[in-house]
């Protein structure tokens, strides 16, 4: 049987209701985790934090699970991608100084970045309105640029802008791999992220500042670190994998727009963020490109997607 056949996607005429209640589970544990990200990092340097999430992610679960049946070339671009790259440069970005709310909203551009990859490498199909969403949650982007005054804050953007870039990269590889137990992959793929991440933690941090850190770090800094390990990456990005095995990418990636939401109402709360007019006008410009995107992909999901090639 041709290979590709086999990575795409169900057309069933609507995402079943236990999947998308799956997914707005998922997105609320990454919305509330950009609050608990920025809590963690006033401990940890960001890279130290990036690297423990992953080592107590993928302890003891690399014991209890095998590693999935697939090349180890697929498995170490995902965790590369999905992990290691995507959160270290997240976490940087705001240790930079980016507001965790807008760190939520920013990253979403992940969603737009998986639909043009499908597109291009996978060729799904995208439909006209889906590219307008697109362009129109790129407009509540640049209402976010245009209001970043300080050049750390900038820097921040542009590392969160790449992490977006990263998980779309690792929302196209993931349909590579195929059908395995996802929660053997996110663990294995912890372990992967894991090496690289305490190597740059160690030579850029340095190991004076990662030693002190880990004496100092209390109790909340702690459970900032499994939140991320357990919830957030072994419960989320198993089920999120899972869900792209099922949906075509354009349509199922779109969902997570709605994490800015959490995200933002989150901050507000816990760390006093101010929901300024141009930040809710933003927010509104993306979930309108969300809305359209949606719309547009249901429209046309009992089209079928055209295969990419045999590999």
């Amino acid at each position: 049987m041709n290979r590709s056949a086999q990575l795409q996607p169900s057309h069933h005429a609507s995402m079943p209701l236990r999947d998308v209640a799956l997914v707005l589970l998922v997105v609320t544990i990454w919305g509330a985790n950009f609050v608990v990200i920025k809590l963690g990092l006033g401990d940890m340097p960001p890279l130290l934090f990036t690297s423990l999430r992953f080592l107590f992610a993928a302890i003891p679960l690399v014991f209890l699970r095998r590693r999935p049946a697939i090349a180890w070339r697929w498995l170490a671009a995902w965790g590369l991608t999905q992990f290691a790259l995507q959160f270290a440069l997240l976490f940087v970005g705001i240790k930079l100084g980016m507001p965790a709310g807008l760190a939520s909203l920013v990253i979403q551009l992940q969603a737009f970045f998986t639909m043009g990859l499908a597109w291009g490498l996978l060729r799904e199909r995208v439909r006209a309105l889906q590219w307008f969403g697109a362009l129109v949650a790129l407009l509540g982007m640049g209402v976010v640029a245009l209001h970043l005054e300080q050049p750390a804050t900038l820097y921040g953007l542009l590392m969160v802008l790449g992490a977006a870039l990263s998980w779309a990269i690792a929302n196209i590889v993931v349909k590579r791999i195929g059908a395995v137990d996802p929660l053997g992959l996110a663990a294995w793929a912890s372990l992967i992220a894991f090496v690289p991440l305490a190597a740059l933690s160690l030579l850029v941090e340095g190991p004076a500042t990662v030693a002190a850190a880990l004496r100092t770090m209390g109790g909340w800094a702690w459970a900032a670190v499994l939140f991320q390990s357990y919830p957030n990456t072994l419960f989320g990005f198993g089920v999120w994998s899972m869900l792209m095995r099922r949906h075509a990418a354009a349509e199922l990636a779109p969902y997570t727009l709605l994490v800015p939401a959490v995200g933002m109402v989150c901050a507000a709360l816990v760390l006093g963020e101010t929901l300024q007019p141009w930040k809710i006008g933003a927010g509104l410009l993306v979930l309108a490109g969300l809305a359209l995107n949606q719309w547009a992909a249901r429209r046309g999901r009992r089209q079928p997607v055209q295969p990419c090639s045999s590999a």
